[in-house]
């Protein structure tokens, strides 16, 4: 009758206390598990997502220097350590093209396409005077904290701010004035890019082959 009695009591709130509080542990135990799998699978989704923008990107920058236009106006392809200006060929004429870093920005900008030398002058000018925070600027990635630049000449890789070599003037007329002598063209360019940051930490670099140029 007793064992019958104590059976009927139920449990004691030592033993509910208990088995609550085993309870509390295992689903604590188990939200971190979940928790730690949300977040693993949110960084992992965002580095896909930097990854396919960098290439977008890195795309551009190829089509850009793919297109080059040389023109005895301005310089076709120059880097002053900071910012890249190129002229590339457009439908109906031409157009600067300055890629530049802005803090930890890696920014793109474009000029307008022209026809006339003058308007193209005017145009590189004003890719001397970006700041950065300009409308017609585009930021195409972030977290940038250094960049760098080498040209293919001569069989050999080197800083794209050396000296280069200077092309044979295009030949002229008879009684005409002479062509200026231009810089010449490298055949590749290397970019040599340094990222900090979660998703994109580390350097990375990626060749460019040229084609051949016409004035």
């Amino acid at each position: 009758m007793a064992a019958m009695r104590r059976a009927a009591a139920g449990f004691t709130l030592i033993e509910v206390l208990v088995a609550l509080m085993l309870m509390a542990v295992l689903a604590g135990m188990a939200w971190q598990g979940i928790d730690g799998i949300a977040r693993a699978r949110a960084a992992g989704q965002s580095r896909v997502e930097q990854t396919l923008r960098l290439n977008t990107v890195l795309a551009q920058w190829e089509h850009d220097l793919q297109s080059l236009r040389d023109t005895p106006a301005v310089p076709t392809l120059a880097f002053d350590g900071a910012t890249l200006r190129l002229v590339r060929r457009q439908p109906g004429g031409v157009q600067v093209v300055a890629w530049a870093q802005h803090g930890q920005r890696w920014q793109r900008w474009v000029g307008p396409v022209v026809t006339q030398p003058t308007a193209l002058q005017d145009s590189w000018l004003v890719s001397q005077q970006l700041l950065g925070n300009e409308t017609a600027q585009l930021t195409m990635e972030e977290g940038l904290t250094g960049w760098q630049l080498y040209f293919f000449r001569g069989n050999a890789w080197s800083n794209a701010q050396s000296s280069a070599d200077v092309a044979a003037p295009a030949p002229t007329a008879a009684g005409s004035a002479p062509t200026a002598a231009r810089t010449q063209l490298p055949t590749g360019v290397r970019i040599v890019l340094a990222f900090e940051g979660a998703g994109l930490a580390g350097t990375l670099t990626r060749d460019v082959l040229l084609g051949p140029q016409s004035p």
